[in-house]
């Protein structure tokens, strides 16, 4: 398993820096292309059930939500329930209001997704699918533009999330995110794992929504 997902970073916060009109192609050390495509593995796929104690789910670089488990679904909003809510984390986050009970730190959550789409504009500036998903979240959220034009770019590595659950109510977690490397014509994916402490509410909280709903 652990030849399949490589690469966590170190332990630090959320890395921001202002890049203003620098072209981000540069930035992200990457040659301009068309976008490759996404794909969720077999091995990848188990590695994400087997977890089963923690909430995980993978996104692409579109923040497309692609992969969980019963408890990343639970924490991320309902992500295993259609139509319940949209899978792209960006839309979610900026055109549902939803998200923002989710997300009690809406405006971290917010800047994040943003710092990670312009990383991944600059990464693949061609990309059609992106380039409809900037447009849109910009025509259709004034929250959006107001971020985007900050210019800031932000590297999600670790550290302290808060969600709240319609059930076990406001959680604090810690979160890791893996990056996993890309096939050959793909683009690679991020796994986001969210832990509880040790003996804390939070870890029995999350135990009980693993066991399933209570009769």
């Amino acid at each position: 398993m652990a030849g399949e997902v490589v690469g966590v970073q170190r332990r630090l916060p959320l890395h921001r820096v202002q890049v203003g009109d620098l072209h981000l192609a540069t930035l992200a050390g990457a040659p301009a292309g068309p976008a490759p495509g996404t794909r969720v593995g077999p091995v990848l796929q188990r590695i994400v059930d087997g977890m089963a104690g923690l909430p995980v789910f993978v996104t692409t670089h579109r923040l497309d939500a692609v992969a969980w488990n019963h408890l990343g679904s639970e924490l991320a909003g309902g992500l295993a329930e259609p139509g319940r809510r949209d899978r792209n984390q960006a839309a979610y986050l900026f055109l549902d209001p939803a998200a923002r009970d989710v997300f009690p730190e809406w405006e971290d959550r917010a800047v994040e997704a943003v710092g990670r789409l312009r990383v991944a504009a600059g990464r693949y500036p061609d990309d059609a699918e992106l380039t409809a998903l900037v447009t849109g979240l910009s025509a259709r959220s004034a929250d959006f533009r107001r971020i985007w034009a900050t210019g800031e770019v932000v590297m999600c590595a670790a550290g302290r999330k808060r969600v709240r659950h319609p059930r076990a109510g406001l959680l604090t977690l810690d979160y890791q995110t893996l990056h996993v490397p890309a096939l050959p014509g793909e683009t690679g994916l991020v796994m986001h794992v969210f832990t509880p402490e040790a003996d804390s509410r939070e870890a029995a909280a999350l135990a009980r929504l693993a066991a399933g709903p209570s009769d």
